[in-house]
């Protein structure tokens, strides 16, 4: 665990310090130890990489992501393309490899690690696009780097790129469709059906998750798109004991990163690198300062994002593990050369990581688009099923800098059916009163009916962006009152009067606002 929390605190994927551990044990290491197992390294590695895109997928929230989603699906076809041409080209001409090695190369490195961008994104606070663009590309471009891959590994002539490129558009297709109906049915199941015991939720998301790779791949789609997909579904579906749920997913991707990594520092012999040392690093500074930004700035063209984006996107193309998981396919395919392309993935990944993740925040913060800390945060729900006495009981948590902080419980304006029946602060419960005022910190417990559940976590979020007037102001949530239709001259001008309310008693008080 001291590396998980060196890793976080660095910046730095925690890729390095497992493969480090790896090589340590293995051959030219301390311990020694003789693995040389590929087909069994890829077989994990898979397994792996499930867990780790589901993971991703569960912490991907659908209002970041969805501005960005065309962005990141063109960034996924046509910047892979881009950039498995540009780097094969590179590898051939400066280094000297063939022509089949040169695009198993190309493509082996043109995917980025969801492991990678997912650990050091979240750290580093970047605008809301920025991050839903390189989280999706990271969740999207496996599938068809995959695909080129195993075509590119296959004994014999390659197929034309037209028919690649049929292909990849119908295994992203079936791999889109199944996932999309595995995580919508799986939603729906778990939000219908109350399981005996709570700590089967966690275990069942993830089972669903897991499920739509094996379907995606059982229907010759893509398994990795699918399950991506179905748990992005699952994420944001409100699911009944959600923080309990993103926790242990969090710690099945850390378990699943650590063992991955460190076999694949088992599968790697450190006398074998150093004479494809410098070719990976040539390569390397190909795909980082060529390829990549003509990846980014020719499939991002179309969308007029500001060239400082573009840049810090650029950048931020980080590789990790599944550069190297890809790169066993060629040695178990028999590949002529498969344990020098391995060794030059292997070089090129561990030094532009090391490079390109430390430095991530500080570009940000010199292309000034690092994101607003102020930020209003979301709030954290916790849902509970009542089966029995059909409700719910939310758990809520205030964060710092919501601006729920300072509003009374009457000004939640929750609907009829739902109740604030309880507060924890400053680990002391009570009863709350109308017009007791929520800080930061508090810990709510509402009590809903099963028919306005969605409405009443709807409301909480809506004034924890908002404030007391979240609805009046423009902001989401409904409350106890449609502000559509007949309803919203009324809504609009009680909520006025509390607005004049409120800087009536400032004036009485001689606070600072008092002669507005």
């Amino acid at each position: 665990m001291a590396a998980v929390r060196i890793s976080s605190r660095s910046g730095l994927p925690s890729l390095l310090l497992y493969l480090g551990i790896g090589i340590v044990m293995g051959q030219d290491g301390i311990f020694d130890v003789k693995f040389d197992n590929a087909e069994l390294t890829q077989v994990i590695g898979y397994a792996a990489l499930v867990v780790i895109l589901a993971e991703g997928g569960l912490g991907t929230k659908w209002k970041e992501i969805k501005p960005a989603l065309p962005a990141a699906v063109v960034l996924s076809l046509v910047g892979v393309a881009v950039s498995v041409g540009v780097t094969a080209a590179g590898a051939h001409y400066l280094v000297g490899l063939d022509w089949r090695q040169s695009l198993i190369i190309g493509a082996v490195v043109s995917s980025t690690d969801a492991a990678a961008v997912f650990s050091v994104l979240r750290k580093v606070p970047l605008p809301a696009r920025v991050t839903g663009v390189l989280e999706a590309e990271s969740g999207f471009n496996d599938a068809p780097v995959v695909i080129l891959v195993v075509a590119f590994s296959t004994r014999g002539p390659v197929d034309s790129w037209y028919v690649l490129v049929g292909e990849i558009a119908l295994e992203l297709a079936i791999g889109a469709a199944v996932g999309i109906a595995v995580g919508w049915l799986g939603s729906f199941g778990l939000r219908h059906v109350a399981l005996p015991a709570s700590g089967l939720y966690p275990i069942a998301v993830m089972a669903i998750a897991v499920s739509a790779y094996a379907a995606g791949a059982l229907a010759h789609g893509s398994g990795f798109l699918a399950v991506y997909l179905a748990a992005m579904i699952l994420g944001n579906a409100k699911l009944p004991h959600w923080p309990a749920t993103r926790g242990f997913a969090d710690g099945l991707g850390w378990l699943a990163q650590i063992g991955m990594f460190v076999l694949l520092g088992l599968l790697v012999t450190p006398h074998d690198l150093y004479d494809d040392f410098w070719p990976a690093v040539i390569v390397g500074l190909v795909l980082t300062v060529v390829a990549r930004p003509l990846e980014v700035f020719i499939s991002l063209a179309p969308f007029r994002l500001p060239w400082q984006e573009k840049a810090l996107m650029s950048w931020a193309g980080l590789r990790g593990a599944v550069p190297i998981i890809l790169a066993t396919i060629p040695m178990v395919a028999g590949v002529e050369g498969s344990t020098r392309i391995f060794n030059i993935v292997f070089v090129l990944v561990i030094v532009y990581t090391l490079i390109q993740g430390p430095t991530l925040p500080w570009l940000a913060k010199a292309l000034k688009i690092a994101d607003d800390p102020a930020e209003a945060a979301d709030l954290g729900i916790e849902s509970a099923p009542l089966e029995r006495l059909r409700g719910h009981l939310l758990s809520v948590a205030i964060p710092g800098r919501s601006k729920m902080h300072g509003v009374e419980v009457a000004e939640l304006r929750l609907p009829a059916g739902a109740a604030v029946t309880l507060v924890v602060r400053d680990g002391k419960s009570f009863v709350p009163a109308p017009s007791t005022v929520l800080r930061r910190g508090d810990e709510l417990l509402v009590v809903t009916t099963d028919p306005v559940r969605d409405a009443a976590e709807e409301r909480l979020r809506a004034v924890g962006e908002g404030g007391k007037l979240a609805g009046w102001l423009g902001t989401g949530g409904r409350g106890g009152d449609d502000l559509s239709g007949p309803h919203a001259a009324h809504e609009a001008a009680r909520e006025a009067a509390q607005a004049l309310k409120a800087v009536k008693k400032l004036g009485k008080s001689g606070g600072p606002k008092a002669h507005l």
